[in-house]
Parts: structure tokens; C-alpha cells; sequence
């Protein structure tokens, strides 16, 4: 199966993004290839058309269906192995924050909880606790964040990207309202 130069670039570029991602470049290639291709690709398939080892994309393939990013399917009449990505970008987002989440930022919050409620034995402990409070608070408010989002439809979602700096005007009104109305601001509750 030859690549055409449109796909070759993708594929490519995508290969080495990927390893600027933290994720080895030929995951990458793979990925990027089931990710443009029309149909279902076996492992053969894939090999074929990238030039890799049988072994090398039989490797590359656990890695992603490690991070749930492809479908295994079966095809009638044939015993191999068919692999494709889901069709919906968005899906694939959420996969992959959630993949990310999952590994990189739930063991160091675990981590930063850890170092949190040991004992502080001096000054310079104090301070470090300090800042990793500080890092933790981020760190969670993010996590919370997404775990909002991550439960909105694609439509609202898309929606609330495309607001951008338009949100930040409407919490401002919010604030002048409630400020103008005698409440409290965002401001005075650390709430926004």
C-alpha cells in the first residue's frame, strides 16, 4: 500500500509531534496512518505501508490499545486482526486527556498529598510545602475542571471553546453586577 504525499506528510509530521508528546514515533506514524486511512488496516497492512518491522507495529498497536486508542475489529472471512480509530475527533480527545490524566497527573497529586501531610522539619520544608500546596491547588482545580467538561456533549463543548475571552467578559459583568448589587464578588469568595 503506497502513501499518498498528503498522507506520507501527515504521517510523518504526526510521527514526530508524537515523540515530542512523550510517545515513541512510530506509535505516532501508526496512529497517524489508522487515523486518515478509509478502512480498517491489519498489522501487515500497516508494516507495509510505513516500512516498519511485523514486530515494530505489533508492539506500536498494544501501546495504543494500552491507552485505548483503537478498535480491534474482525472482518468475515478473514482471521487477522483489523485496526481502526474512532471516527469522532472529539472522542478521541477525551481518550486521550483521560489516558493522560490517568498517568501523569493523578500520581503526582498523589504525590504532592503525600509530601503535603508529612511533618516539616525546617524552614526551607515549610517553604517547599508552601509552593507544592500551591502546585497541588492548581493541579486539582484543573483535574476538577476537566472532569466537568469532559461530561459535556460535543456540541456544548465545542461551544464553550469557541467562547474564549468572551467567557472572561461574562464573569466580569457577573462580578460588576453582584458587586453593584450588594453581593459579593468572585473576587471576595475566591470563587469566580
Amino acid at each position: 500500500m503506497n502513501l499518498t504525499p498528503l498522507v506520507q506528510t501527515f504521517v510523518l509530521h504526526f510521527g514526530e509531534m508524537g515523540s515530542r508528546w512523550g510517545i515513541n514515533r512510530t506509535v505516532g506514524q501508526i496512529y497517524a496512518l489508522l487515523y486518515v486511512s478509509a478502512k480498517p488496516l491489519n498489522a501487515d497492512e500497516i508494516a507495509e505501508s510505513l516500512g516498519f518491522s511485523r514486530s515494530n507495529v505489533s508492539m506500536g498497536l498494544k501501546e495504543l490499545a494500552s491507552w485505548q486508542l483503537i478498535r480491534l475489529q474482525h472482518l468475515p472471512n478473514d482471521r487477522r486482526e483489523y485496526f481502526s480509530t474512532p471516527d469522532d475527533v472529539w472522542a478521541i480527545f477525551r481518550t486521550l486527556a483521560e489516558q493522560r490524566r490517568k498517568r501523569e497527573i493523578d500520581p503526582t497529586l498523589s504525590m504532592l498529598r503525600d509530601a503535603l501531610i508529612q511533618t516539616a522539619s525546617s524552614d526551607e520544608d515549610l517553604h517547599a510545602q508552601k509552593r507544592l500546596q500551591e502546585m497541588h491547588d492548581l493541579i486539582e482545580l484543573v483535574s476538577d475542571w476537566f472532569d466537568d467538561i469532559r461530561h459535556l456533549d460535543t456540541r456544548t463543548l465545542v461551544q464553550l471553546m469557541k467562547l474564549g475571552a468572551k467567557a472572561q467578559k461574562f464573569l466580569e459583568l457577573k462580578n460588576k453586577l453582584m458587586l453593584s448589587g450588594g453581593g459579593k464578588s468572585g473576587k471576595d469568595t475566591g470563587e469566580s
